[in-house]
């Protein structure tokens, strides 16, 4: 999230730009003419300052045509997830127009778009929070309620249009832009731990990829942000000279961000895969159990538990990488709801861990019959039912505290 990091750049390129020179980035106590610099001095720390200045305004130019140029992909690529796809897009869209502070004061000489810029800023949580639902459940839909989270925008919006973006009303803005940043950034992480678990109790693939990348830019998100309260801070201080410092960071920061943003639409694709929003982790469906059903095993969860694991055994569904909850409670004619106790509670695991054991327990039997030592690795690891090497090796040696290699050597050297 990188929320608000253009936000108040043009103040302080305003700054530098209205006040003369090398005196412009300090505090007024420093800008006494009668201070005597050393000439040579001055002359080297306003060319330094200069320098600074056209840094930061280059690698935002840049930054807010790869964003752009990410945007137009997002809206025109061919693909499922056109919702999440277009509700990115359009949270890089908002992001680039607050950006434009990094290089340009224009918007200051047309009010009511500067009004527009500086509110945008309350959209970025919003879009990003909406972004991650969409990404994480595949049949999200945006409802006429989800307008409320423009509220705040549509707010300011009207303060600054009466107030003519006073310093009391700005300094309310600031604050309440810091309220929704916690507060959004607490429901995001809230989804994506609901996500996870509802993924690990009812897919059977690792499939980490949306996770892992909604949970690394909201973490990166973060650390950006922590600069922008870093910088409010030293422009409120006496340590007004270090803003400018700050600025290249963040700009630095922002372009790294960008291109990250950028290799990952490039080289994972695939990330906009999502579950079904309607599912609920099992804890909560237990809690409206009575104690008694919760902590006894009724005598038809028993027969149903026979019967789970007498078809494990004999039908060896965990060899489809697809596998799911909803697929093999109905291939065994078992309620879904009830198959999830089942495994999640009353065994103890997962469906995630509990698929994969059998997928394990068939690799490992593979790997140590002497008449398959010809198949490779990675044909064994397709053929019980993994569909990456990454996530089959995780489990393998999780389970054997060895690699498939390693535990194939040792039990060809054993039947020797």
């Amino acid at each position: 999230m990188l929320v608000a990091l253009g936000k108040n750049t043009h103040r302080h390129f305003q700054r530098v730009k209205t006040l003369p020179g090398f005196f412009a980035i300090f505090p007024r106590k420093y800008q006494d003419r009668t201070y005597r610099y050393p000439v040579v001095n001055l002359k080297t720390s306003r060319k330094l300052l200069e320098v600074k200045t056209e840094l930061i305004a280059s690698i935002g130019k840049i930054v807010v045509f790869v964003m752009l140029l990410l945007s137009v992909f997002l809206f025109t690529v061919k693909t499922k997830s056109k919702l999440s796809n277009r509700l990115f897009g359009l949270y890089l869209l908002i992001i680039a127009f607050d950006l434009i502070g990094l290089f340009t004061n224009k918007t200051l000489e047309y009010p009511n778009l500067n009004i527009l810029k500086t509110t945008s800023s309350l959209l970025q949580l919003p879009l990003f929070y909406l972004y991650v639902l969409a990404a994480c459940y595949t049949n999200f839909k945006l409802r006429k309620t989800h307008i409320l989270h423009s509220f705040l925008f549509l707010l300011f919006l009207f303060i600054f249009k009466l107030t003519a973006l006073s310093s009391s009303s700005y300094l309310l803005f600031q604050v309440v832009i810091e309220l929704q940043f916690i507060v959004y950034i607490i429901a995001v992480f809230i989804v994506l731990k609901k996500y996870k678990t509802v993924y690990l109790e009812n897919y059977s693939s690792a499939n980490y990829e949306v996770y892992n990348w909604l949970f690394q830019i909201t973490t990166i998100s973060l650390a950006a942000h922590s600069l922008v309260v870093i910088r409010w801070y030293l422009s409120n201080s006496t340590f007004y000279e270090q803003v400018l410092n700050i600025n290249i960071l963040i700009s630095i920061s922002v372009l790294s961000v960008t291109v990250f943003f950028v290799l990952k639409a490039l080289y994972q694709p695939e990330l906009f895969t999502g579950i079904n929003m309607h599912l609920k982790p099992v804890k909560q469906g237990l809690e409206k159990r009575t104690k008694k059903s919760v902590f006894q095993t009724s005598v038809p969860e028993n027969k149903h538990l026979e019967k789970l694991m007498s078809f494990m055994k004999e039908e060896r569904p965990f060899l489809d990488f697809e596998l799911t909850l909803q697929k093999l409670a109905l291939q065994t004619d078992i309620p879904e709801r009830e198959l999830s106790v089942l495994i999640n509670h009353h065994l103890g695991k997962h469906f995630f861990d509990f698929i994969n054991e059998y997928r394990i327990n068939e690799a490992k039997h593979i790997l140590g019959d002497p008449d398959e030592k010809e198949q490779t690795v990675l044909e064994i690891l397709y053929q019980v039912g993994f569909n990456s090497k990454s996530s089959f090796y995780t489990a393998f040696k999780k389970i054997t505290n060895l690699t498939p290699t390693q535990y194939r050597r040792q039990e060809l050297l054993a039947k020797k």
